[in-house]
């Protein structure tokens, strides 16, 4: 069996991408949390929360560069870089920004989106979508 064999076989049950789902779910939890204790306005996040999805237009050029825009706009490194830089330099709107960008991604993770394999969109971390 092949490595992209192993990768998009659909166990029935995967205790591994159990645990990442419900770590994506306690994120997600977290980043709300964050975000209404530092008042964040809640009708910005949801004019924000589906924005990473942009990213997505990448596959209009390709597999391997949309998975590659996808997973830069899915992974924490991101919004972890925005949040250093709202601490910095003191900005709370950015503070939120960074915390709906991470909610996005925990959302993501928990319903089982993972981060993209350049074979295909349907093709993630957490298993075949």
């Amino acid at each position: 069996m092949s490595l992209t064999e192993t990768r998009s076989a659909s166990p029935v049950f995967n205790p591994i991408a159990l645990i990442l789902r419900l770590e994506g779910l306690a994120v997600v939890i977290a980043a709300l949390l964050c975000f209404g204790y530092l008042g964040g306005s809640w009708m910005l996040f949801a004019l924000l929360i589906l924005s990473p999805d942009l990213m997505m237009l990448g596959y209009l050029r390709g597999p391997r560069l949309g998975a590659l825009l996808y997973n830069l706009g899915h992974s924490y490194f991101g919004p972890s870089v925005l949040g250093g830089a709202a601490f910095i330099i003191g900005n709370v709107i950015i503070w939120q920004l960074a915390l709906i960008w991470v909610a996005h991604i925990g959302l993501d993770r928990a319903l089982g989106f993972g981060l993209k394999y350049g074979s295909g969109f349907k093709e993630t971390h957490l298993g075949r979508v």
